[in-house]
């Protein structure tokens, strides 16, 4: 499965509840919640290199699929992961929460949950 693109955010259920959940500063919980990111995901092979683009800050996360990465969650905290490829869904395991991406039709959508608390973000290709 291809993910490379610009893909912009059109829609994102529990992300509040979700950033409390993980201990994300109340502050951030505040600024996140009216902002629909863009993200740039550039993919060669089993490389990714992921740009999350908001009006208040960029972070880039770089990854091999089937090695240990350490990325930035999006409460901001660098957290270390493998992501494994299953049935072309890109599957993020941490100690903190668990993300699965993936793409269905012309969207692209992020499943992450932490505890009992799932965050679903859905994006379109611009």
């Amino acid at each position: 499965m291809d993910f490379s693109g610009t893909w912009k955010v059109y829609s994102e259920e529990n992300l509040e509840e979700f950033l409390k959940v993980i201990g994300a500063p109340e502050l951030l919980v505040k600024m996140r919640k009216d902002v629909k990111p863009e993200l740039v995901i550039k993919q060669n092979g089993r490389d990714f290199t992921c740009t999350i683009k908001t009006p208040f800050c960029s972070r880039v996360n770089c990854f091999t699929v089937g090695k240990e990465s350490e990325i930035c969650a999006l409460d901001g905290r660098k957290v270390k992961c493998t992501v494994r490829e299953e049935d072309g869904k890109l599957i993020c395991e941490t100690s903190k929460f668990t993300s699965v991406r993936e793409i269905q039709g012309d969207e692209m959508i992020d499943t992450i949950t932490a505890g009992s608390v799932t965050f679903i973000s859905r994006s379109k290709r611009v």
